[in-house]
């Protein structure tokens, strides 16, 4: 867990937030969440013809597409969520000669934990190579 200054003896900081968030492979949260827009994914309508068939149009699937995912009214208490969530704004950034940043590892995979009233997680959802373009 993340070490605070203040209320040193609270166990869960994130405990009055709906969505916890979690980088993969680590077990502590790094932010809480209140809101997340929805899960959105669209999959392209290809039509053609078959052979010498053409009376009837056939679709099949074709590409695939993802919305973006929006958390909303959290806070965080953990540097490295944020130093993460700066990673590509930093880059561009005039800091001087031989300070620029690798954007090797700006991705990463995040764990989302939904809560119950309990304080139990609920579901788990597992967002794959995430970044972030705004914050």
């Amino acid at each position: 867990m993340a070490k605070f200054e203040v209320n040193t003896h609270r166990f869960d900081p994130y405990k009055n937030f709906k969505f916890r968030v979690k980088f993969a492979g680590n077990p502590n949260p790094v932010a809480g969440v209140s809101k997340i827009s929805a899960l959105k994914r669209t999959t392209e309508v290809v039509e053609h013809r078959e052979g010498g068939d053409l009376s009837y149009m056939r679709k099949s699937p074709g590409n695939s597409k993802f919305e973006p995912l929006t958390l909303e009214r959290g806070v965080t208490h953990d540097r490295e969520f944020e130093q993460w969530a700066s990673k590509v704004w930093n880059y561009g950034a005039k800091a001087g000669e031989g300070a620029e940043m690798s954007l090797k590892d700006f991705r990463k995979d995040l764990i989302i934990e939904l809560m119950n009233e309990a304080g139990q997680v609920a579901i788990v959802y597992k967002v794959y190579r995430a970044w972030v373009s705004e914050y």
